[in-house]
Formats: C-alpha cells, structure tokens, sequence
C-alpha cells in the first residue's frame, strides 16, 4: 500500500472580514495583491440592534459577504490593513474585520516548493 503523506503548516493564520454585500471582491483583490495566496467568499445575513436602528440615522444592510483568507504570519498585519481599507471598514457600519491565530493547518504543498522553502531556511 501506499503511504500518504502531508505537510503541517504552523506559522498560518486565517483572516476573517465582514463586508457590505457587493464588497468582497475588491477586499479579495487588495488581499492577493499584498501576497495572499486565495480567498473564500460566502453569504450571510446579519442583525442586531445597528442594523435596525442604523447607526447615525443611517440604514445598515443585512446582507453581508465573509471573506475568508489563510495567510502566513508574517503576512497577516499587511494583508489585514489592505483588506480593511479595501472593504471600507473605517466607515459607520462598514464591517469587521478580525485574525484567528492557527494551531495548524494542511493543505497539498508540491514538493518542489516544500524543497524551495527548507534551502532558504538552512541558508
């Protein structure tokens, strides 16, 4: 039989923002261009007392997208601040944006570049 392998990953973190429906994919953007491997986006409905009352007299959509996006520690401070701006979020109402440390993650990781990635760590 076959022995499967696979790579733990532990340095990952995974940023999680909340945005006006309509938003996610120039917050998807802004996170690729500041090294962002991919990103997931979903559907949700939100509620809540801001929502019905709107804050500052204004009215808050319900409708939100998630984005979801794993990102390396190093990278997560710039990629969070693009991602910020890029949804909005220094508006009333905007959203939220937050980062879960991981314990750790697998994914498929080539050999080449598991290879790429030690060499530059023993040098």
């Amino acid at each position: 039989m076959n022995a499967r392998e696979f790579t733990v990953l532990k340095d990952v973190s995974m940023i999680t923002c909340v945005v006006q429906r309509g938003k996610a994919d120039a917050v998807v953007k802004a996170a690729q261009d500041a090294g962002a491997q991919g990103a997931t986006i979903y559907y949700g409905y939100g509620s809540g007392v801001r929502e019905r009352l709107g804050i500052l007299g204004l009215a808050v959509d319900v409708e939100k997208e998630i984005i979801t996006s794993l990102v390396a520690d190093d990278q997560a401070d710039r990629i969070f601040e693009r991602m910020y701006f890029a949804g909005e979020l220094d508006v009333p109402g905007g959203g939220i944006i937050y980062i879960t440390k991981l314990d750790k993650a697998a994914t498929y990781i080539p050999k080449d570049v598991i290879e790429s990635i030690n060499e530059k760590a023993e040098a």
